[in-house]
């Protein structure tokens, strides 16, 4: 079209006559010559898609366009996916796993609910039937926050048991968390995005990035799972609730100064209160 416009304006200019016999002599309709383009800058959305790309790089055009839809842009996918490969954010398809962004060193934590760290956990009842476990950690205080026990668990159940220790406890800023498919899903993303709390994923095959959550599942497994022959759900969930509750409560931890978990964030309040106090 913008050629168009040019040839057409080169002629008038040349033959001294007016666009309209510029139109007729070149055969072009004056009215697609004159049409000004009413397409919205493109310019922000591009931004965003750059953005959002960066942050989830192995996410491709449907997905980067269902977390635009959530944010509240309302463009066609089309032109989303027409902008998405302009960019040049296809994701390539690799056979071996590598780290798909720089990998930046976790700053340790240095409050209660500061950042949390979860995973599951299988194991069976009496006659091999399987149940999961999904645990949450505390990695500050070294608390289990809970442990949530059912036969299956998937995206929207961790979002319920999330909301329930937001009532009882707060929410963290950072959940620290491998690439399971619960973990992966869009009911826990859109969740974390409505929250503003940040999901943050280790490393493909590198649980030692997790290394909170596994040194816990490693002592409940010891202590509790391999101590008992569990009868059914119900039987399982109320010994391992109270193993949990032990375990904040009655068993002092070595990285916390043999204090027990419930008696280091209790310290840490009261350090917080008298530095608040004395500001």
């Amino acid at each position: 079209m913008e050629q168009r416009r040019t040839i057409v304006a080169d002629v008038a200019e040349t033959a001294g006559r007016s666009e309209r016999c510029a139109c007729r002599w070149m055969g072009f309709h004056r009215s697609a010559v004159r049409y000004a383009s009413k397409r919205p800058d493109d310019a922000p959305l591009r931004r965003r898609l750059r953005e959002l790309a960066i942050e989830h790089p192995r996410w491709g055009s449907p997905m980067l366009t269902w977390r635009l839809r959530q944010e509240g842009w309302r463009d066609n996918h089309k032109r989303i996916r027409r902008l998405y490969r302009l960019e040049g954010l296809a994701v390539r398809r690799r056979r071996r796993k590598r780290v798909a962004t720089p990998r930046v060193p976790a700053i340790p934590a240095h409050r209660p609910n500061e950042r949390w760290a979860m995973d599951f956990m299988r194991d069976t009842l009496r006659g091999s039937r399987a149940f999961r476990a999904l645990t949450i950690v505390d990695t500050c205080t070294r608390e289990c926050v809970a442990i949530e026990v059912d036969s299956s668990l998937g995206g929207e159940r961790v979002v319920r048991v999330l909301e329930r220790m937001a009532e009882t406890r707060g929410l963290p800023r950072t959940i620290v968390l491998d690439n399971g498919p619960e973990f992966h899903s869009r009911a826990l993303d859109a969740w974390a995005h409505g929250r503003g709390i940040e999901l943050q994923f280790i490393r493909p095959g590198k649980p030692v990035d997790n290394a909170f959550i596994e040194a816990f599942n490693g002592r409940l497994r010891d202590e509790c799972l391999n101590q008992h022959w569990f009868l059914s759900l119900a039987d399982a969930r109320f010994t391992i609730e109270r193993w949990r509750v032990s375990y904040n409560t009655a068993r002092p931890h070595r990285a916390l100064k043999q204090l027990t978990p419930q008696q280091f964030r209790e310290q840490l309040e009261h350090i917080e209160n008298l530095n608040r106090l004395s500001a």
